[in-house]
């Protein structure tokens, strides 16, 4: 176990209530926005339902935040010590038509309510110093992740793995339980580097199998990349000591000629007393030259910030990090460490990687899956939907499970109890709500908020924006179906048919036909008519797209808060908090719930 130092002092169970009463009230107007389907935008007349302004006010409000940095900071938010936070509603809405009246309004409180600025989130790297207490903090081996995955994932799995690797340590434990270990990554560099013990649960058969086929590629691959770095290294160590062999001879000669042409008298000198300290200052160069290989930094990935006009003002302060494309802050090895790694290379080929597939609820029996359950740390990246809280439910009722770093996605995947309460349903846990709290509430969000919450608000930021036409293409569809078919829901979807589509016409004959309805009887002229209808409408669309952007941090820090404190309503948990683990415009998912039980 490691000599850890006190973990983040996190807000405790009353202070985060506080929080999320402040946070009901705002979204108690704010929600209908995000329910609004974009579907159905024009069908059912959204714009004029929800908003009570122009859309050009609309976008222009959002352009002029950026000539306004920092308003949100500089304005005094009443009751914000006491989590109430902002308290002016009526600015916002309209008290009578409950209809969005300030923009501006609504963006400042939609900022307030992010889990930055609410102050409810534990730094990654405060995190990791107290796990590794009085140890130094270590890079591990020179691998280049981006070398066996994408940025996006190499990213992630290399910032989580420095994580889980300090929690193991802080246990004292070797056994990892990765649910929806999906292709394996996260499961194969933990064992293949870290030497730890993984046992990857996926629901689907062709991920398991797939992931072992992966592992045992990746497997050569390391076996190679690591002798090629060795040879690479050692190359460059041996070159640097010829260079620097030859640099000292001639120094030396250059010495020798220097005393001997000298017209002082002088006694008789031994070499040791000139000869310079060849192995100090070869070492020297040598250890420069290989610390310059672990920690030469990537190229940054070249980020377009054209177009980020509005939504960066909208963001928490550092919320977009300048991190490089496949790195997080380099860390120096204690020599601990570095004996530990190499006893974690030449065990590589020991350490266990093993693939399992079963579905997973919050009832499901770990020793029934996995026959030598030990203690363990449970983790999962990026888990779907329902698996993200029962990850949470199945820490709290094995003991064997010491810890959990758990990072949700899907969050319109959830099962929430209130959203149909008119439906008989024998279900007895669900997705949301999770925390006493929000069930004495009987909060719903409902899946259209819930979808709307995966909205990406960073990377829009930096010019990374909607795809607007083929939503104005979907919405316009919506109304010719609801015209011309009679039809106003459709259990078939489009789907992703607009990149395929030369023109808004050739759009509405391939969805029609993957929507079995007949083409035949909508003649061009009628297709092109709802087009031009429309097109001076689109600005509608383009702005209420933008208020549910910028609304939606305020609905995953709605489900992010519920998870917090449902653990902190656990007993025998010792520490619990959401920490920022990646940089949100490579991955928006980028919060992390964790938590670790009392230490026996």
């Amino acid at each position: 176990m490691a000599a850890a130092g006190p973990l983040p002092v996190t807000p405790d169970l009353p202070t985060l209530h506080a929080k999320l009463r402040g946070l009901l009230r705002f979204l108690r107007n704010a929600l209908p926005i995000s329910n609004a389907h974009t579907v159905d935008f024009y069908t059912e007349s959204v714009w004029e339902q929800l908003v009570d302004l122009p859309p050009e006010t609309v976008l222009a409000a959002v352009r002029q935040s950026a000539a306004e940095a920092g308003r949100c900071e500089a304005r005094p938010l009443a009751d914000a010590e006491a989590g109430a936070g902002v308290t002016d509603f009526p600015k916002i809405f309209c008290e009578s038509s409950q209809k969005l009246v300030s923009v501006e309004d609504f963006a400042i409180a939609a900022k307030y309510y992010s889990i930055q600025n609410l102050g409810i989130c534990t730094p990654f790297e405060q995190l990791l110093i107290a796990l590794q207490g009085n140890k130094k903090q270590r890079t591990g081996e020179n691998v280049k992740l981006s070398e066996f995955m994408n940025v996006k994932k190499s990213h992630e799995v290399q910032a989580m793995s420095e994580l889980i690797c300090s929690i193991t340590d802080y246990f004292g434990i070797k056994q990892v339980i990765d649910l929806g270990s999906g292709k394996g990554y996260l499961s194969s560099f933990l064992s293949l580097k870290y030497g730890l013990e993984v046992y990857g649960i996926d629901s689907s058969n062709t991920n398991t199998h797939g992931a072992k086929e992966r592992n045992r590629k990746l497997k050569k691959h390391w076996k190679l990349y690591q002798t090629q770095s060795r040879v690479d290294v050692n190359g460059l160590a041996f070159k640097t000591a010829k260079e620097s062999k030859v640099q000292n001879e001639m120094k030396y000669k250059a010495d020798i000629e220097k005393v001997c042409n000298s017209s002082v008298n002088q006694e008789k000198m031994s070499t040791s007393d000139f000869l310079p300290d060849l192995s100090g200052s070869v070492i020297s160069n040598i250890r420069k030259q290989m610390e310059n290989l672990h920690i030469q930094p990537h190229g940054e990935e070249n980020i377009c910030f054209e177009n980020a006009f509005s939504l960066i003002d909208f963001l928490p302060i550092n919320a977009i990090e300048p991190t490089s494309s496949s790195q997080i802050p380099c860390r120096v090895i204690s020599e601990t460490n570095k004996g530990r790694r190499k006893m974690t290379s030449k065990s590589s080929e020991s350490s266990i990687y093993s693939p399992l597939t079963s579905f997973i609820t919050a009832d499901s029996k770990l020793h029934d899956i996995i026959k030598d359950l030990e203690d363990c740390l449970m983790v999962g990246l990026h888990t779907c939907g329902d698996l993200a809280p029962n990850t949470l439910r199945i820490f709290t009722s094995n003991s064997e499970v010491k810890g959990v770093c758990s990072v949700g996605c899907c969050y319109h995947l959830l099962s929430e109890e209130f959203e149909n309460q008119n439906k008989e349903c024998n279900q007895e846990k669900w997705g949301f709500p999770m925390c006493q709290y929000l069930k004495e509430e009987r909060w719903c969000c409902g899946r259209n908020a819930r979808m709307s919450a995966c909205l990406a608000l960073e990377r829009v930021a930096v010019g990374q924006g909607l795809p607007t036409e083929s939503l104005f293409y979907r919405a316009i569809l919506q109304d010719i179906i609801k015209d011309c078919y009679g039809i106003t829901k459709c259990d078939h979807h489009v789907g992703k048919i607009y990149s395929k589509c030369s023109s808004f016409l050739d759009y509405v004959r391939k969805s029609l036909q993957k929507l079995e309805l007949d083409e035949s009887k909508l003649p061009e002229k009628i297709i092109m008519d709802y087009y031009e209808k429309y097109k001076p409408r689109m600005n509608e669309l383009e702005a209420f797209n933008m208020l549910k952007v910028i609304l939606a941090p305020c609905i995953e820090t709605l489900i992010l808060l519920d998870r917090l404190c449902y653990l902190k309503e656990q007993e025998d948990i010792a520490w619990s908090a959401l920490v920022k683990l990646f940089d949100p415009v490579k991955s928006p998912r980028c919060y992390a719930v964790i938590a670790l039980k009392k230490q026996q």
